[in-house]
């Protein structure tokens, strides 16, 4: 009979294969300096996604695991909506700071006014267009947003973190996925136009500090409702709040994009707070894997 692989060998194949499968499309993202380019569905950025979750499935296959164990199951109701109103919560405390301090204004005009383009319903008011693009984001956008999400979530919370709890407590599990996550981001962060606002060590520290953040809370709800659809639902409905929403919404007054988006200051310190709240909670965990 076959050895089977341990946590720790199951968790370095699959860096391995990430890292592989990852530089393919970290040479064409680079090369063009385009991260979102490939025609309208994106392709560079999906792909490069989805890398992590064909790394977790070949590392399932080559060493024996049961894809099941990657969490598939449907998470219960709560832990879906928590994942869903969640990333609403700290963006609107972080850009509700940035706009009421001056930092950056509500609302972006030109924005706005293109909105009506988008839309063709030049008629409308702008309270009603921005009421009608944070529709649409939050439902048809953010159901494609999740196919992207997944393809990063079904590796990084569905095979990573699991792997990694065997292992270590919940702190240490945390650090470890968080690193990996921003260091998996760190060639297209500094080579493409995944940011185009500031210096490339700020945007760097800043988005390294909320990737980490965000992964005490990620990883919370994922082991917490056994979901990994959890973790991509958070994880995608984080990307349309940030990217499509609150930041093309907010005016620039100069220094803006060093507060607001993934890149700037505001995201990261709301992010440590909720981080430290979910911290607080890690003994549900722990009771989990003893019940």
């Amino acid at each position: 009979m076959a050895r089977k692989a341990t946590p720790i060998q199951i968790v370095l194949t699959f860096l391995a294969l990430t890292a592989v499968l990852s530089s393919f499309f970290y040479a064409i993202v680079i090369y063009t300096g385009n991260l979102w380019g490939g025609g309208n569905n994106m392709p560079y950025a999906i792909d490069l996604q989805w890398s992590v979750a064909v790394a977790a499935l070949l590392t399932c296959w080559l060493l024996g695991e049961n894809l099941g164990d990657l969490g598939w199951r449907w998470g219960k109701a709560r832990y879906m909506a928590a994942a869903y109103f969640i990333p609403l919560f700290y963006c609107a405390i972080a850009y509700g700071v940035v706009w009421i301090s001056g930092f950056g204004h509500f609302y972006n005009r030109q924005f706005v006014a293109g909105l009506a383009t988008t839309y063709g319903l030049g008629g409308l008011s702008p309270a009603m267009l921005i009421a009608m693009h944070v529709f649409f984001s939050m439902t048809g956008t953010l159901i494609a947003a999740i196919g992207g999400a997944l393809g990063e979530e079904i590796g990084w919370r569905g095979l990573l973190v699991p792997q990694l709890s065997k292992c270590f407590n919940f702190t240490t599990t945390a650090l470890i996925c968080g690193c990996i996550h921003a260091a998996w981001h760190i060639p297209v962060l500094l080579f493409s136009n995944y940011n185009e606002g500031t210096p490339g060590w700020y945007a760097l520290t800043c988005f390294g500090v909320l990737v980490i953040a965000f992964t005490f809370v990620v990883n919370w709800l994922r082991l917490k409702s056994g979901s990994v659809w959890a973790a991509a639902l958070l994880h995608a409905t984080h990307n349309v709040w940030v990217q499509q929403i609150f930041t093309p919404l907010t005016a620039s007054t100069g220094k803006t994009a060093y507060f607001i988006d993934e890149f700037g200051a505001a995201l990261p310190i709301v992010m440590m707070i909720f981080a430290t709240y979910f911290w607080t909670r890690r003994k549900e965990l722990e009771q989990l894997t003893t019940a």
